[in-house]
């Protein structure tokens, strides 16, 4: 298992986004060299985990639940097979593109040492937006993407440090609560019936799909 690509964005100005300024950082690309990553603090504060990397809109991205998004090479490829396309590296907007790892079957909780130093730990699926859509340009992307159930990985920083292209990524914790980060996609999006199993996650989970589970046990039971 190990990183592709490490992958950060540059403001720029869209049509089809619906941040103020009008700008985004979602079209990422391989960065030369190390990049170091660290905690960027709450959303709404802070914006991304890797030092470079813009995010535009942190009303909705960015912080520390949301510091580095995942995504396997493996599910790229599969996209570029039904889309009949080439799908880049950072084009799905994530900060890491990895090899042999099943980014969206991650474990809440489970954590990830990239390189000597780089702990990190997963929070969630990542919600498709209409940004993303305009950025692809794929009409009924956010439909598709929702359907196919393969997010990728939302992870906040545990322990700061540089990380760079090639690096090996392993695991070293994994939670026994089967709460995956696409269940947890699953469970906001299209099967709400699963947010009380959310609850197995504890803490590990991105601070607002606990509180979406605890509110729905609340109001529903479970």
């Amino acid at each position: 298992m190990k990183l592709l690509s490490v992958n950060l964005g540059r403001p720029r100005p869209v049509p089809y986004t619906n941040q103020p300024d009008g700008l985004t950082g979602i079209d990422k690309r391989p960065a030369e060299g190390p990049v170091r990553v660290a905690a960027p603090g709450p959303k709404g504060a802070g914006a991304s985990g890797l030092a470079g990397d813009a995010v535009c809109d942190t009303r909705y991205h960015g912080g520390d639940d949301q510091a580095v998004y995942a995504f396997a090479r493996e599910d790229l490829d599969e996209w570029e097979r039904e889309l009949g396309r080439s799908l880049a590296n950072g084009c799905f907007g994530e900060n890491l593109t990895t090899d042999g790892l099943d980014v969206s079957g991650a474990l809440i909780g489970e954590r990830w040492r990239i390189g000597p130093e780089v702990v990190l730990e997963v929070t969630s699926g990542r919600i498709p937006c209409r940004t993303f859509q305009g950025h692809l340009g794929e009409r009924g992307w956010v439909r598709r993407f929702t359907q196919k159930g393969a997010t990728g990985a939302y992870l906040r920083v545990i322990a700061p440090g540089e990380i760079r292209t090639g690096d090996p990524v392993e695991i070293v914790h994994r939670p026994d609560h089967g709460v995956t980060a696409a269940m947890q996609f699953r469970a906001v999006t299209t099967e709400r019936e699963l947010l009380p199993r959310l609850l197995a996650a504890g803490e590990a989970l991105h601070a607002e799909a606990l509180a979406q589970a605890r509110k729905y046990v609340t109001e529903h039971g479970g």
